[in-house]
């Protein structure tokens, strides 16, 4: 199997290569593309295009839908950022990663009231960790922050 998924992954960083750094796909296509299960391709998907790889993958389905991955722009900015939150994050440091963001110009004042209350433990209430779950939240959210292309 790695074989595939490497050769899946390699078909979608051409694509991507040919797409400036986006691409829209069909999952059934690709599955079909490559004989396999789509079950395979979202595999690959979830491991090879995260965004702590530097990606930011969507998924719409129904109507033939289809998946879209866009290659993020890693700024400097959004690099310092991602490293502190690689291990999870508390509440605290949530909110202060916010309120520079706020402070910067990189999101508005409601923008910051609306993810404060999704980062805190009352929405994480389920989660086993909630601080690596607050952290991979935060992530996803700067990468929409520093790439307005997302």
């Amino acid at each position: 199997m790695a074989k595939l998924t490497n050769s899946i992954e390699e078909y979608i960083i051409k694509l991507l290569e040919s797409g400036d750094g986006i691409v829209e796909i069909q999952r059934s296509l690709l599955a079909e593309h490559f004989s396999c299960a789509p079950s395979q391709i979202n595999y690959v998907l979830t491991t090879r295009f995260t965004p702590y790889k530097g990606y930011f993958v969507e998924s719409r389905r129904g109507g033939g839908g289809y998946i879209r991955i866009v290659e993020v722009d890693m700024t400097d900015e959004f690099s310092l950022y991602a490293k502190e939150l690689e291990d999870g994050i508390t509440v605290l440091h949530g909110k202060n990663i916010l309120r520079s963001l706020y402070d910067q110009g990189h999101i508005s004042l409601r923008e910051r009231q609306i993810l404060d209350l999704a980062l805190s433990d009352a929405s994480l209430q389920g989660a086993q960790d909630k601080n690596k779950v607050r952290g991979d939240i935060l992530k996803n959210i700067l990468l929409s922050v520093f790439n307005k292309e997302v």
